[in-house]
């Protein structure tokens, strides 16, 4: 026996009858979603949200014979019908959400043949942005009509359920733990690959999976990691080095958190507390301004104009992201807070869930970052990785 369904059949019959309806609303007929989420979980999100269902292959394996598109699995939508899934593996009954679904050795070619009847109804693929360009020839040879819509779950996705909320809200938990033991260690000077160690031991324990734990210090400070291939390195933080480390991954039945911190090995100068202050301060502000009703790009400009008014300094991590935030859920989501990457606004609901982060650079003095994940309430923003801002002795 697999471990069972943690939502009940009612939440995904009630995801379906919203994604129904948002398919009615735009006049589609059908739909058909996939997701590559052999090794990794980070765009597995629309036909795990809809079936509970991600593959346990290790990656895309190269095409053979009889194999093709490992690791990809789809979902069909036809309107006022529950979702079809195409599975790249025989998985456990108990384990899936959805009762109608097969596997195939080429889920690719199957999705293709499920499209060949619908002619010239109207037909969208949601998720065209990560369909190897193979694959979605083959979606559009079956089906010539097709359209593309990647917003069509992502949309229904942004507002999440209660239930969603809550788990969540585990998820939070468990990555603040995991961010505090590892900044804690860090301040003790310890190695960054020792930090990040535990770190992962206390997500792993909790029932949470590591994506990535990003630890940067002293002379490598402006860089996002001092190793970018693992996130972590061999080396240990000295006194009074600043130091930046994140915690990010699916903390939770599939649920993302990335949480992040900055402070200083020992007593730090004053230039360097400021810094870490005034990055710190930019997220506390976004936070407490979050409400329903409030505008995305209101939020935005907050940020932009505080880190103008600290200095405006810039490291590699905020020429890379220039955001102060971005939607939160089955891997990142829109919307971003953010002038150049928003491709459009609106305000701030409850039950939305969003990263809400900051990176502040001072020439001579370093670099800082920070990072809160929350939820959207009737009143407010509540956080969801309550682990301490500022670390000072």
């Amino acid at each position: 026996m697999t471990v069972p369904l943690y939502f009940p059949m009612e939440e995904y019959e009630d995801r379906w009858a919203r994604v129904d309806a948002a398919m009615e609303a735009k006049g589609y007929d059908a739909a058909i979603t996939r997701s590559p989420s052999g090794g990794t979980c980070d765009r597995c999100g629309d036909v795990l949200y809809l079936t509970n269902y991600v593959s346990t292959e290790s990656g895309q394996e190269p095409d053979n014979k009889t194999r093709k598109a490992s690791a990809f699995s789809a979902a069909l939508l036809v309107r006022g019908e529950e979702p079809k899934l195409i599975a790249d593996e025989p998985s456990p009954e108990d384990a899936i959400a959805a009762k109608n679904w097969e596997w195939s050795y080429d889920t690719m070619s199957k999705a293709a043949e499920l499209l060949k009847p619908f002619g010239n109804r109207s037909v969208v693929l949601a998720g065209s942005d990560i369909l190897p360009m193979k694959y979605g020839q083959q979606m559009f040879d079956a089906c010539p009509n097709l359209a593309m819509d990647d917003m069509l779950i992502h949309e229904v996705r942004m507002r999440k359920t209660d239930r969603e909320v809550e788990a969540m809200k585990i998820g939070g938990a468990i990555a603040a733990r995991a961010l505090e033991i590892l900044i804690t260690a860090l301040r003790r000077g310890e190695k960054e690959a020792d930090a990040a160690a535990l770190a992962a031991a206390e997500v792993m324990r909790s029932g949470g999976s590591v994506h990535f734990i990003p630890v940067s210090h002293g002379d490598s400070i402006e860089q996002f990691c001092r190793n970018h291939l693992t996130g972590y390195s061999q080396d240990a933080p000295q006194e009074g080095d600043l130091v930046r480390a994140w915690v990010y991954g699916p903390m939770w039945q599939g649920y993302w958190m990335d949480p992040g911190r900055t402070t200083v090995v020992g007593t730090p100068s004053p230039e360097k507390k400021q810094l870490v202050e005034d990055c710190a301060g930019i997220v506390d502000a976004i936070v407490a301004g979050i409400k329903p009703g409030v505008m995305v790009s209101e939020m935005t400009a907050l940020g932009r104009r505080m880190t103008q008014e600290a200095g405006g300094g810039q490291d590699a991590a905020a020429m890379k992201w220039p955001i102060f935030g971005h939607g939160l859920g089955l891997f990142w989501e829109k919307l971003d807070l953010s002038e150049s990457y928003a491709e459009f606004d609106m305000a701030f609901e409850p039950n939305m869930t969003f990263g809400i982060e900051a990176f502040l650079g001072a020439e001579g003095v370093g670099s800082a970052g920070f990072e809160q994940n929350i939820v959207v309430t009737d009143t407010g923003a509540e956080l969801l990785t309550p682990a301490p801002m500022l670390w000072w002795d």
